[in-house]
């Protein structure tokens, strides 16, 4: 029997620190060698380096990062991919004689790459097809109304706007006639492969709201309109996966719902109301970080540390439980 890969997974909402906490935890010529694996589902994409506060080239350069700028914007990345390639990176990360380290805040990455993957039914083409219909001429108010009343754990973690995730989480209650929610694997037997030392990050949530603003701020400032021009240039819009994401959908105004009358007329537009589109980005931000604290207290045998003291300090006690675990 294979001794099991050591893995490290530190995870914490948006904002909570976890970028400063992993460079002063493993950037100094004493630290553990490590690689970090992203769990971020929007750091995949190339392009969207602002929004999704990606480290930098250099500091990727002093401390490997791996499942970033792997996509492009059009291209759907899903926990299975996630999962595959992290247990792949895992394993080579471990030959190199290093640390796997993987962190984020996707919650559903997380959670699945721990417990692992469910075991919903595979995808039926004749339901998909049907719901993308119903979804261009009802809308996704409607399918989600469904979805809360067959799956409701489901519908409270999928944004409405995430087509891909609400046609899939209905595609099954569908076929299967049991919500998606209900295949989750509640155990870590299947992944054990691995033995994780799991910490979780946590602020007060006045603190980490403020944190959330200033990252707001501080993304328009580095010239996240910009960005997202860019992107719009090189043709994608929130119809392709990776504008979807918060901190790029917000610029976007839908100038028609339905394409049959407007063959040749552009569906989507950039908003001119910057200080409002901020003001958008920042309080979706602060829903979406509210509702990982929540998916987050599913994960489970979590060390939780209270982010109370500076970058060093925290790496300090991270360091200690790491250093235990090993």
């Amino acid at each position: 029997m294979k001794t099991p890969i050591p893995v490290l997974v530190l995870f914490g909402p948006t904002a909570s620190g976890k970028t400063g906490i992993l460079f002063e935890l493993f950037n100094s010529l004493d630290a553990i060698q490590a690689e970090i694996i992203s769990a971020d589902s929007m750091q995949v994409y190339r392009g969207m380096d602002i929004g999704t506060a990606k480290p930098s080239a250099q500091e990727r350069a002093r401390l490997p990062h791996h499942l970033i700028d792997i996509c492009d914007p059009s291209q759907q990345f899903n926990a299975g991919d996630f999962v595959r390639l992290a247990d792949e990176a895992c394993a080579k990360i471990t030959q190199r004689g290093k640390l796997p380290v993987v962190s984020g805040g996707t919650g559903f990455y997380l959670k699945n790459f721990i417990l692992g993957l469910s075991e919903a039914p595979l995808s039926n083409l004749e339901i998909r097809e049907q719901l993308k219909k119903e979804l261009n001429e009802k809308g996704s108010n409607l399918l989600m109304e469904e979805l809360a009343l067959c799956d409701p754990v489901s519908a409270g973690r999928i944004h409405i706007n995430d087509e891909y995730r609400l046609l899939r989480a209905l595609e099954v209650c569908r076929s299967s006639g049991k919500p998606l929610s209900s295949f989750e694997n509640s155990s870590v037997e299947t992944r054990g492969n691995f033995r994780f030392i799991t910490i979780g990050l946590s602020r007060p949530r006045a603190e980490l709201y403020r944190r959330i603003n200033l990252r707001c701020e501080e993304m328009f400032r580095l010239g996240l309109h910009e960005e997202v021009q860019s992107l719009y240039k090189a043709g994608y819009t929130p119809d392709d996966p990776g504008l979807r994401a918060i901190g790029y959908r917000e610029f976007f105004i839908e100038t028609y719902v339905s394409k049959e009358p407007y063959d040749d007329a552009p569906r989507w537009s950039i908003s001119k109301d910057l200080e409002g589109v901020q003001a958008l980005i920042a309080q979706n931000s602060r829903r979406y970080a509210k509702r990982q604290i929540t998916f987050f207290a599913g994960i489970p045998d979590v060390k939780w540390i209270e982010v109370d003291s500076s970058e060093k300090i925290i790496a300090q006690r991270i360091r200690e439980i790491v250093n235990q675990d090993l």
